[in-house]
């Protein structure tokens, strides 16, 4: 255990990138702080930190360490959970780093019922986009990514695929809301907003336009999907977003872009390749992918 608490001042020390700062961040002293990691440098036998001007950074033996680190605080958090579960505590803690379209309605919804029979399982939600959340992932800050097209996947062990395509989201009077599912062009010819270029979403229009000659002519950016969907109720415009994020008020309705112009993108649920999760992130997996299985019908 004593060097679980190590990790925790490694880690604060990494974060804030000063002795100094993590001193204050954990109420302690400076000298205190520093004391604590040369002891753990000489019992390791060799330096994690490289020792700058303007503070601390991990050199690569470091970032071997805290990976370490990370990996036992999840084994152990794995064996607690075991552990009260002989008891039937049914306690646990549940990470989830997820695209914003999942926050509104989804995850929500899926969350309650689940606290509903394990009410002593507490959960983190961290707003994240495709490559963050992966990062995540691979540092141990979630259990769990849901999210729409990732980045890379080298290391996300997929758990479960919903095939999303691209909606346009529109007032309820325009012209292109009495068509069944609409082409990309004609988006194009109307005011249109988009997310940021780190969103998959933009990601997914830019690749599909990249043949054409034509391409995205936002009148607006933003990186809130419900500022954009708000923003069509007060203005004459479109905004993209996929359907599992939506719920529309009255005057607002939504229709998919042709498959013949934009292929539909992929919400995955994924965890580390590798690791073994603990039993409430495990279990809550299981109820997300019988739900993802359930929306794929």
């Amino acid at each position: 255990m004593r060097h679980l608490k190590d990790f925790q001042f490694i880690e604060a020390v990494a974060r804030a990138g000063s002795i100094r700062k993590a001193a204050e961040d954990l109420h302690i002293t400076a000298s205190a702080l520093n004391r604590r990691i040369q002891r753990f440098e000489e019992d390791f036998g060799t330096r994690i930190f490289e020792r700058l001007p303007r503070g601390m950074r991990l050199n690569p033996a470091g970032e071997l360490v805290i990976q370490h680190f990370r990996s036992q605080q999840s084994d152990l958090r794995r064996v607690q959970s075991l552990v009260a579960d002989l008891g039937g505590e049914r306690r646990g803690h549940v990470s989830i780093a997820c695209s914003q379209a999942l926050a509104p309605y989804f995850l929500p919804g899926q969350i309650a019922r689940y606290r509903a029979e394990h009410p002593g399982v507490t959960f983190s939600v961290q707003i994240r986009d495709r490559a963050a959340a992966e990062e995540d992932l691979r540092s141990f800050h979630s259990d769990l990514a849901l999210v729409l097209e990732p980045a890379h996947l080298a290391d996300v062990e997929t758990l479960a695929v919903l095939t999303q395509p691209v909606h346009a989201v529109m007032r309820a009077d325009n012209p292109l809301a009495r068509q069944a599912e609409i082409r990309l062009r004609a988006c194009l010819d109307q005011p249109h907003v988009v997310p940021g270029r780190s969103y998959a979403v933009r990601r997914m229009l830019e690749a599909a336009l990249a043949p054409t000659s034509r391409q995205l002519s936002p009148i607006l950016e933003a990186d809130s999907f419900d500022f954009m969907r708000h923003y069509v109720e007060f203005a004459d415009a479109l905004a993209f977003q996929i359907p599992v994020g939506l719920r529309l008020p009255p005057g607002l309705t939504s229709r998919p872009l042709a498959r013949r112009d934009i292929a539909p993108g992929r919400l995955i649920l994924g965890q580390l390749r590798g690791r073994s999760l603990p039993v409430a992130p495990a279990r809550f997996a299981q109820q997300l992918m019988q739900a993802l299985d359930h929306l794929a019908k």
